[in-house]
């Protein structure tokens, strides 16, 4: 029974190490504010696709001020999957400190995307912004999370500045295409 136990925990500590896999992505801004939540999600494709992935964002799926939980509907799942679409990346603010560690929750996805958020990109008094990508497949498993900490922030300006410098490196370190 120990050797199963020890097994099973070799297991999980190993599958922290690996790099997120995905092709082809929808992109989910959660974001209380529509303007942030476009802003974001046009940044993350744009650069998705200066790293060689395939990404589209939420709001081509969706029509404006639509629940995010609509994009499991059985009609846009059938259209995700005519698109090649193999991942949900969600993106949201995790905090305004530089100590932030990713989540450890299994959290479904349905769930996720009932989820409003409460930060917004910038705050007052901020010097640094985490932000939190969490990677589904198709099926609805967690597949991943990464964080992406924009320190030396001053104003939504200067963290959307961060976040396209930093972003490219993240990608090249933690995920794979």
């Amino acid at each position: 029974m120990k050797t199963v136990f020890f097994f099973v925990l070799f297991l999980g500590f190993s599958a922290l190490g690996q790099q997120i896999k995905f092709k082809n992505a929808l992109v989910i801004g959660q974001f209380d504010k529509s303007e942030d939540r476009y802003a974001m999600e046009l940044n993350l494709v744009e650069i998705l696709q200066q790293n060689s992935y395939k990404a589209m964002p939420s709001f081509n799926v969706l029509k404006q001020g639509e629940n995010l939980g609509n994009l499991l509907n059985d009609s846009v799942q059938k259209l995700l999957k005519s698109k090649g679409v193999d991942a949900y990346v969600i993106l949201n603010v995790r905090g305004y400190d530089r100590r932030f560690k990713s989540s450890e929750a299994q959290t479904a996805l349905k769930e996720i995307l009932d989820m409003t958020s409460i930060y917004h990109i910038y705050r007052d008094e901020a010097t640094s912004v985490t932000f939190e990508f969490t990677f589904y497949d198709l099926n609805q498993h967690l597949i991943g999370r990464s964080l992406l900490k924009c320190g030396n922030v001053s104003d939504r300006d200067s963290v959307m500045k961060r976040f396209r410098k930093k972003l490219p490196k993240t990608i090249q370190k933690h995920w794979k295409s």
